[in-house]
């Protein structure tokens, strides 16, 4: 099977590649990629090359394929794994396959990764359990489970004492405050909307950023609801963060406090405004090792406070995120801004602290230019592909939608 994919080769160094897959093994799986999203975690690997831990040493001679939130079908079935897989069904990949090794679809493999039209599927994927079935209606909506299961990783990792005594509740605290630091992009939406719709939710929600259009977007998308108190803030309005926000919650302090910027100042900030037996969550990954700040140690000892990571969510994490999704409870497509072909990967991918916006949507069998979604909507299309485009938009209210994917799906040239 002939595969057109996006390989690393080195720091930077990307390359759209046509070659041919080996014949797979009574232990794998051949399937499609229809659609990646692009996660900032590629851009790091990207930037680092071989220094990323994930990425093995010798990509230079053998490169691997990037793009590791991606979902297609199921082309071909390996004789050891008929009796679970069917050709033709749906699948996403849970990227973090927790081994010893660190090896990781999108990072580690030279026939796997979301910015490919076909892949072989490994038998270290099938045996971590890590392909799952998706019924759900749309390939982009499958393509988000994997950065939603992160922050579900999250929220599922902060805990709270057990009242007079040392055992743990783990996840957020039911009806507490949340407050989410540097929450206005793609990932800080996610954890929005699951504070607003997951199975525990908070008694105030509150969210900064350093954006007028971010904070109007967020109001806009995501209001108070399910009982949810909810504040938007632009910090850099702001003169005493600290104050201002002990003041939107009465002065009880946060309960949990998940910080989306590797910002020392926001670890400081979270130390100081923490509750009695308040959890920080430090969500946001650091390339540089030796990032460090500083925190309140006469908080942890007299008033319980604690401080969590994740990196990555688990396969029950992608479970219930698929859950989420096939029950429209979480609605993603308000995180698309942009959508591409994988002839545009390697320049998004790599700019893409330069591009604004959220979420970039890679359709990997097509070729297609960068979209921006909005800008599409405020301006003349450019061509009658994107005129007819512009009018499917329109009719969602601007959000990315099943039939905005047909469209591209059906009409888009292929790579």
């Amino acid at each position: 099977m002939l595969t057109t994919a996006l390989r690393l080769y080195g720091k930077n160094d990307l390359r759209l590649e046509q070659f041919e897959l080996p014949e797979i093994k009574d232990d794998e799986i051949l399937a499609s990629v229809i659609t990646d999203s692009i996660c900032f975690s590629t851009w790091k690997e990207v930037n680092q090359g071989a220094d990323h831990k994930k990425v093995p040493n010798d990509i230079a001679t053998n490169p691997i394929i990037v793009g590791h939130e991606f979902s297609g079908n199921i082309v071909q079935v390996g004789k050891a794994w008929q009796h679970k897989f069917k050709v033709g069904s749906k699948y996403i990949i849970q990227a973090n396959l927790q081994l010893p090794s660190l090896a990781c679809p999108g990072y580690s493999f030279p026939y796997i990764g979301g910015e490919s039209t076909y892949v072989v599927i490994p038998k270290e994927v099938l045996m971590q359990d890590c392909l799952l079935a998706y019924n759900g209606d749309s390939y982009f909506e499958a393509s988000m489970i994997e950065p939603l299961s992160c922050v579900i990783g999250a929220f599922n990792a902060n805990y709270h004492l057990v009242e007079g005594t040392y055992n743990h509740k783990m996840g957020i605290k039911e009806g507490g405050n949340l407050i989410i630091l540097g929450g206005m992009g793609p990932m800080g939406m996610l954890a929005i909307d699951l504070a607003l719709h997951g199975p525990i939710k908070p008694k105030r929600l509150i969210v900064t950023g350093r954006s007028d259009e971010r904070v109007e977007y967020c109001k806009k998308h995501y209001p108070a609801e399910n009982g949810v108190d909810v504040f938007y803030v632009n910090v850099s309005d702001v003169d005493d963060h600290k104050h201002y926000l002990m003041d939107l919650v009465n002065n009880e302090g946060y309960d949990d406090i998940f910080i989306f910027v590797p910002d020392k100042e926001l670890v400081n900030l979270s130390s100081n405004i923490l509750a009695t037996d308040g959890c920080v969550n430090f969500f946001a990954g650091p390339q540089d090792s030796k990032f460090e700040a500083s925190i309140n140690f006469y908080d942890i000892h007299y008033a319980f406070t604690h401080y969590v990571g994740t990196s990555g969510g688990n396969t029950q994490d992608m479970r219930e995120g698929i859950a989420l999704i096939e029950d429209k409870k979480i609605q993603v497509n308000k995180i698309i801004t942009h959508v591409l072909g994988l002839d545009s990967a390697a320049y998004v991918t790599i700019n893409q602290p330069q591009i604004a916006g959220g979420k970039k949507l890679i359709y990997s069998q097509k070729r297609l230019p960068l979209i921006d979604l909005g800008k599409l909507l405020s301006e003349p299309a450019p061509d009658t592909f994107q005129q007819q485009l512009k009018e499917i938009l329109v009719k969602s209210g601007g959000l990315w939608s099943k039939e905005a994917e047909n469209y591209i799906l059906d009409h888009a040239p292929n790579i």
